[in-house]
């Protein structure tokens, strides 16, 4: 039984839902969202909430069923509030600025690496190793915060690389003599 499906999504003021058949679409002042839930779930809209249920007792239903729930949820705070990742680069030299439509990294490389920016995605550098990443889209801020990491991790000797701003990083100790 889902802890997470049995909850209906309460719609904020200000967010406008629609549901037609397995699609949600969401409106709010940040912009605007959908999602097309699985067949295993029916979705239904009345007095300014969404519900989500099971169709079968199947094991895959009840995956769909918070699964559905969850990524309406998302949606429906993505529109209203928005997403917000906070990346840390540490090491000597290493900084990070936007130009136009690129972010420039300099992170120990020969050369400076350009991250193109991805539509519905605001990236800024408050401080050279700061970066902050919004949208409205939560795997998509996630998914453009682990691309941007993945350039270089941080490492355990001496900890630099760029990092989750929450990221806690194991420390190893050095060779001994």
């Amino acid at each position: 039984m889902s802890r997470v499906g049995k909850k209906p999504v309460v719609i904020p003021a200000g967010v406008t839902a629609s549901v037609e058949g397995q699609t949600i679409a969401v409106k709010g002042g940040k912009g605007e969202l959908c999602f097309l839930a699985p067949d295993e779930v029916s979705v239904t809209f009345a007095d300014n909430k969404i519900k989500v249920d099971p169709r079968l007792a199947s094991k895959r239903a009840r995956a769909m069923w918070g699964l559905t729930r969850a990524m309406v949820s998302n949606i429906v705070a993505g529109v209203s509030k928005g997403f917000e990742k906070k990346l840390e680069i540490t090491g000597v030299g290493y900084k990070a600025s936007v130009q136009g439509k690129n972010l420039q990294l300099s992170l120990g490389y020969s050369h400076d690496v350009q991250f193109p920016i991805p539509d519905g995605i605001a990236i800024i550098t408050p401080k050279p190793t700061e970066i902050m990443i919004s949208g409205i889209d939560r795997q998509k801020v996630g998914q453009v915060a682990a691309e941007i990491r993945a350039l270089r991790p941080p490492e355990p000797y001496k900890g630099k690389g760029v990092r989750y701003a929450n990221e806690f990083i194991f420390r190893k100790e050095g060779k001994k003599k």
